[in-house]
């Protein structure tokens, strides 16, 4: 999410953490929503129910597990991302919208999944990774392809030259890119790139 840039071997160099004050609000607005609040630093994820769900999905995506808390307190000062999770979906969005209005000159909040809610730094979101590449590489961002499906990749589509939305993605998502391919099901990414990149 733009939160923590890492050297391949996963040491931190770039570190955009939430401000204090945001990243306990947004726990409790979370919590205020019915959902379950992950939290981030740099190295570690904290879960306080390692049998929550998306625990055991969330692991094998990031390739590690959790750390167990009862209390986020400790690790708030030092949080790049909390994750608000809940299978109720109409929460979820709802409890976007609400950090959005309340939290919204602070941090950037955005579903990277129907029942995942990232609340990040307000720099740190897929746009700030279009721009940090941009200027570490010297690549114009004009010259950025960006692939998404999900509402939090809508601001990446908005900082590269070429944005191209997943078959699969909402309607709203695809309204916001320049193309639209195929769904992940369906080699949708293999296809935007024969099709729009490399053609």
């Amino acid at each position: 999410m733009g939160g923590v840039y890492t050297t391949p071997k996963l040491d931190p160099i770039v570190m955009r953490d939430l401000p204090r004050d945001a990243a306990v609000r947004s726990i409790e607005l979370i919590e205020e929503h019915d959902l379950v609040a992950w939290l981030y630093t740099d190295t570690v994820w904290y879960v306080q129910d390692p049998k929550g769900a998306h625990v055991d999905r969330e692991s094998r995506t990031v390739g590690f597990g959790p750390e167990v808390t009862s209390d986020y307190s400790a690790y708030v000062a030092q949080t790049a991302k909390i994750v608000g999770v809940s299978d109720d979906l109409e929460a979820v969005a709802a409890c976007e919208k609400k950090v959005q209005q309340e939290l919204g000159d602070h941090v950037s909040a955005a579903r990277s999944q129907p029942y995942y809610l990232d609340i990040t730094h307000p720099a740190a979101n897929k746009g700030s990774v279009v721009d940090f590449l941009s200027a570490v590489y010297l690549i114009p961002s004009s010259n950025i392809v960006t692939l998404g499906d999900m509402p939090n990749d809508v601001l990446m589509f908005k900082k590269s030259g070429m944005s191209i939305a997943m078959g699969n993605a909402s309607k709203e998502v695809q309204a916001e890119a320049n193309f639209v391919t195929a769904s992940n099901e369906e080699e949708g990414f293999a296809q935007a790139i024969e099709r729009f990149v490399l053609n």
